[in-house]
């Protein structure tokens, strides 16, 4: 699919305020990145290399999440930083998947997307709870590059 086609189907005011929704019960952070083009590697490696290139490894309790899709060759990605992925473990991670892949399929864009920021965020929230004001690290802004 066109990056456009797609960017023009994603419904990016819903996708924000799930992201603000998300955070507000947590100390976690969650980031959308669109990726335009094409790319060599995997998509899970291209999310890793995304996740440090956007500064997402250097959250107090490291404690965010990446959610990148690739339009164009129709593949997406989720990563937690290490604080996550020890709470969470792989299962958590499978399920994710596979719940935001059956709607990509569909064509569900912005259902996959806020399903999946939903479900990362519950699981922030259980693992790590707001506590009382913080500050929001990064920018709930949808990420294109």
């Amino acid at each position: 699919m066109r990056t456009h086609r797609f960017l023009r189907e994603l419904e990016h005011d819903r996708i924000v305020n799930a992201i603000k929704a998300a955070e507000s019960k947590t100390s976690g952070q969650i980031r959308v990145f669109l990726q335009r083009g094409k790319f060599e590697e995997d998509a899970l490696e291209r999310a890793q290399k995304k996740f440090f290139q956007l500064g997402m490894h250097k959250t107090r309790e490291r404690n965010a999440i990446l959610i990148l899709v690739a339009p164009r060759m129709q593949k997406f990605a989720v990563v937690g930083d290490e604080g996550v992925h020890q709470k969470c473990g792989e299962q958590f991670w499978q399920e994710l998947v596979e719940k935001m892949r059956q709607r990509f399929l569909r064509e569900e864009f912005t259902d996959a997307l806020v399903e999946g920021i939903e479900s990362a965020g519950q699981l922030l929230a259980r693992y790590f709870p707001k506590t009382g004001p913080s500050a929001n690290e990064l920018p709930d802004e949808i990420v294109e590059g």
